[in-house]
């Protein structure tokens, strides 16, 4: 079902043509902004003993290092998108990377804990108007249904294969130069795409119904303070437990503001945050799902394949890097290699055979331990999962945004981000808790320290497994779509 109605047809109208070698700066600066964001998330994990030790952070206060930055993300998302709805995709975007290459720059540079953990917070609110932004663009540029897909496709092989490259990236910085360059390098790259976004992007002026709306404050208030309480609260739960007062106390005020943001979009708000009535899209509402159960699976995967490689294999973090080739290459070449099939087939039989792909890799790396081999035992499993995954990010960015308004890609952008966010929250803490469970009654059985690591760690990628399964079922819900091809020149402008 398509969300539309009077208002709807009064969209966001691109200023000026984007026709030519434009599509295909357009398409790059999307492209580098996501892969900036991405990288950033994952970046930083095989720096975090160098920072914990040159800044002073203890073994509690390190985790702000990540959760300001996923805390942050997760509660702004959905304001971001809808920012680049309201004001402008290039403003919008614009400041998104303004935002985010100013706090690399003081992250780079800072000299104690506070000072990084508010540089990462900045990095976070910066990227969670940059990445909303980034699918904006994309939905409002390239709208024949084939340069449509291969412009996701490109996209998504770039997200996916940032996470894994950027265990590459921190694994040669921390060996071969200084930790404060994962930030730094962030601040040409961005100055880079400024000028690219100023010149390529083009800006949208809403039309009358759009322009006078005025941005829903009491819902933008309600739902960035209830998901940055509930994704806290997550992330506290396994350094203090479930039942205790530092997680059930935001997780309860989370869970009562997001109640009253709902509450907020359905009775009160003249002109909502998110209109509820985008979830009557099927495809938007069962493409979310498959989200968050898919992201859960994979970037707990990135934890917990570095900790199998480093602690059981016995891998250095750049050797660590090296081995997750395989799998970037795997998700790239699986976001961008299916691109020309979307059109064809509708998302859902891609989404169904990835996840199934992804699936049949993490049940394969779950048997990995301390007599495994790399060639043997990792390398196939871990490009299974990869092309899998590529696939799964493309056909899921193309469910999320079918059928909709183009005014409405920023709200759809947006949940979708916000959707991988918690996912990402969510089955990493979950898998995480039954990992270091697994390994404590292994360890007070008698069992070798390696042994007991990769029993535990077996068990968490076992877990992902079961999430791509769920992430399976989900993807039964998305309705069978057959989108109409465009012409080959427009294809051909986009792979320019």
């Amino acid at each position: 079902m398509t969300v539309t109605d009077s208002t709807d047809r009064a969209t966001a109208r691109p200023r000026g043509g984007t026709r030519g070698p434009r599509l295909g700066l357009v398409l790059a600066a999307c492209c580098l902004g996501q892969f900036m964001n991405v990288l950033d998330a994952s970046v930083v994990n095989v720096a975090l003993p160098v920072i914990a030790d040159e800044l002073g952070f203890t073994r509690h206060n390190l985790q702000f290092v990540n959760n300001a930055y996923t805390v942050v993300v997760c509660g702004f998302l959905l304001l971001g998108g809808r920012l680049a709805d309201l004001f402008g995709q290039r403003r919008v975007f614009l400041c998104g990377v303004g935002l985010f290459t100013f706090a690399s720059l003081v992250g780079g540079a800072a000299d104690a804990p506070l000072t990084l953990v508010l540089a990462r917070a900045f990095q976070g609110l910066g990227a969670a108007v940059m990445a909303p932004a980034t699918l904006t663009v994309l939905g409002t540029t390239f709208t024949e249904p084939a340069a449509r897909a291969r412009a996701f496709g490109w996209w998504s092989a770039v997200s996916g294969a940032a996470g894994a490259i950027g265990v590459l990236v921190g694994g040669v910085v921390v060996e071969w130069f200084s930790w404060r360059w994962i930030f730094l390098v962030n601040v040409p790259i961005g100055l880079l795409l400024l000028a690219g976004v100023w010149t390529a992007v083009p800006e949208t002026r809403p039309r009358r119904a759009e322009s006078s709306a005025r941005l829903d404050l009491p819902g933008a208030v309600t739902v960035t303070l209830g998901l940055m309480s509930a994704v806290y609260a997550v992330s506290q739960s396994h350094a203090y437990g479930w039942g205790s007062a530092r997680v059930l106390v935001p997780l309860t005020a989370g869970v009562l503001l997001l109640a009253a943001f709902l509450l907020i979009q359905a009775r009160f708000a003249r002109h909502p945050l998110v209109p509820l009535a985008i979830f009557r899209n099927r495809s938007v509402a069962a493409a979310n799902l498959v989200a968050f159960f898919g992201i859960a699976a994979l970037f707990s995967t990135f934890y917990f394949f570095t900790l199998v490689l480093q602690q059981v294999l016995g891998h250095s973090p750049l050797s660590t890097g090296l081995s997750y080739l395989p799998l970037s290459l795997g998700m790239a070449m699986g976001g961008w290699g299916i691109a020309p099939f979307v059109p064809r087939t509708g998302p859902r039989p891609i989404l169904l055979g990835g996840l199934a792909l992804a699936a049949t890799g993490l049940l394969l790396l779950s048997r990995v331990d301390a007599g495994s081999a790399y060639l043997t035992d990792v390398l196939g499993p871990s490009a299974l999962l990869g092309l899998g995954m590529g696939a799964v990010l493309n056909a899921t960015t193309n469910a999320a945004t079918a059928g909709l308004a183009p005014h409405q890609t920023g709200l759809a952008s947006g949940l979708l981000n916000t959707t991988r966010q918690l996912g990402s929250a969510v089955g990493l803490v979950t898998l995480a808790a039954l990992a270091a469970s697994r390994t404590d009654t292994r360890t007070a059985a008698g069992a070798p320290p390696a042994e007991a690591l990769a029993s535990g760690y077996g068990l968490a990628l076992t877990g992902a497994a079961l999430f791509a399964l769920a992430g399976l079922a989900a993807a039964l819900l998305v309705p069978v779509r057959k989108q109409s091809t465009s012409s080959r020149g427009d294809t051909e402008k986009v792979a320019a």
